[in-house]
């Protein structure tokens, strides 16, 4: 059994659709719960509600999951591109509990689960905001980097236990995330991806595929993926 977080649209529906292509057994877990029961029919997987910044919805989400082989931490998302000097606390506070508490209620609910599965994967997703830093992006980056040490430090102390863990930090993906960040301005976040040829939802979807497919003594403990026309969260063809 897989288990993706933030699975109505975007890296987390292409991922659901490339585990259950895998052979998994796929349970979905977003807001709308609308898009993730169309999408479990089509996969035939499971639908379940899910808002990872409420302890009782992942309490209710993960109910009668006794035994899960991969959770798929996709969840997350960033808001504004203020500098910090007019930083948005409420935007700030909506990317920690998304980004980083978020990822820490659903992983701590599913650890016994991932356990007893005797061949547990957790693969968060974090982005190369939790490698980098760049101008304007303290909130977004500050929470991906403390998302990307919650893993990292799990992968220390589940050493010696039946669970692997891998960390994709993906650059520049074309799904909803601007759309999000700009409020729903299709104009502005349309407008990041002029003259680039970025990563689609559906190359991530592959790499984590590939990871859950592994051998169980094999840990990819992280992958950076980026399109060509990036460099790095600064540099990318346009900016030079």
């Amino acid at each position: 059994m897989a288990v993706v977080t933030g699975a109505s649209s975007g890296i987390g529906a292409a991922t659901a659709r490339a585990l259950a292509a895998a052979g998994y057994q796929v349970v979905l877990g977003a807001r709308r719960i609308d898009r993730v029961n169309a999408l479990a029919e089509e996969i035939g997987g499971l639908g379940r509600q899910l808002d990872v910044t409420d302890e009782a919805s992942v309490e209710a989400f993960v109910a009668g999951l006794d035994r899960v082989h991969v959770l798929v931490n996709n969840a997350g998302g960033a808001k504004g591109l203020d500098p910090v000097a007019t930083a948005d606390l409420d935007d700030w506070r909506w990317m920690w509990e998304t980004n980083v508490l978020g990822t820490l209620r659903v992983t701590k609910a599913l650890l016994p689960a991932l356990v007893d599965s005797g061949d547990g994967l957790i693969v968060t997703i974090t982005s190369i905001a939790a490698i980098e830093a760049y101008d304007n992006g303290a909130g977004y980056t500050s929470a991906k980097h403390a998302q990307g040490v919650l893993h990292r430090t799990l992968r220390y102390e589940l050493l010696g236990k039946p669970v692997r863990l891998t960390e994709i930090a993906p650059g520049m993906v074309e799904t909803d995330f601007s759309l999000v960040r700009f409020e729903g301005d299709q104009e502005r976040a349309d407008a990041v991806y002029q003259g680039l040829d970025p990563l689609s939802a559906d190359d991530v979807a592959d790499v984590i595929s590939f990871v859950a497919t592994r051998p169980p003594h094999v840990n990819l403990d992280q992958i950076v993926i980026k399109p060509r026309d990036q460099a790095s969260a600064r540099r990318n063809v346009k900016t030079g």
